[in-house]
């Protein structure tokens, strides 16, 4: 049997479950200043210049793959047949939420951009965003996609969950800073609003609604397996099939 947590060094656990999100969330900032700095949108721009997320994106996800596997010793996910396939379940049902306003932007036939209540709640097009038809050469486009596909389901669903759940989630229970004592999954309303609230604000504003959706559905499965593995297999299954929709459809602007 593993070592439990709280009998584990409390500033390395810290270090482990902040660091990788953090280094995520750093890549972002610096996606922007190199858009602002290199970005060109104009079809004689070289790949790099007209959408610099193509490179970003893959020295983000192996950096923080890299971080991931150094603090694996530190994480207990507790992996269980049974939650992982009831995670599946709640995953499907979470990006169906998250999907859905993007649906029915098509079924009802809506052109350009929404206002009001519709934009609020994240009913829009979706077509422009990190698009791999970028490349014309296979080798680029297919390696583009299976490195946004890593990223997607293997990376973000371990920083985050980790993160979130693995970590603020106790954080929250336990102020006094005694949190690693904190047993995983506890449920608490203050750590339901603030933990969701804050998935929600990571978001892009069009994607709040379902933001909060699938986050509150991550948050039940939490307090109901008391398993990170679960929350972690829930947010790869949901990444996974967002995903293949993106693929399906060209609705870019989804990842």
């Amino acid at each position: 049997m593993s070592q439990p947590l709280s009998a584990k060094d409390p500033a390395r656990l810290t270090r482990a479950h902040v660091i990788p999100l953090a280094l995520f969330m750093a890549f972002m900032v610096l996606l922007e200043l190199v858009t602002k700095l290199l970005g060109w949108c104009h079809p004689d721009a070289p790949w790099w210049r007209q959408d610099p997320a193509h490179f970003i994106y893959p020295l983000q996800t192996l950096v923080v793959l890299t971080l991931l596997v150094y603090y694996w010793p530190n994480y207990q996910f507790r992996w269980s047949w049974r939650w992982n396939l009831t995670a599946m379940l709640f995953g499907t049902a979470g990006i169906g939420l998250w999907l859905l306003p993007s649906i029915l932007y098509d079924h009802w036939g809506l052109t350009g951009t929404t206002t009001g209540l519709l934009k609020m709640l994240g009913v829009a097009s979706r077509r422009e965003g990190f698009d791999p038809g970028i490349f014309h050469h296979p080798a680029a486009y297919w390696t583009a996609v299976s490195l946004r596909f890593l990223r997607a389901v293997v990376v973000v669903a371990l920083a985050e969950e980790i993160f979130w759940r693995g970590f603020l989630m106790r954080l929250v229970g336990a102020w006094d800073g005694d949190y690693w004592q904190q047993p995983f999954g506890r449920a608490t309303w203050q750590s339901y609003f603030i933990i969701t609230g804050l998935f929600m604000t990571a978001h892009a504003p069009v994607d709040y609604a379902g933001a909060f959706a699938y986050g509150s559905l991550t948050y039940l499965l939490c307090v109901w397996s008391k398993n990170l593995g679960a929350c972690v297999t829930m947010h790869a299954t949901a990444n996974l099939l967002m995903g293949l929709y993106i693929m399906a459809t060209g609705k870019y602007g989804l990842w």
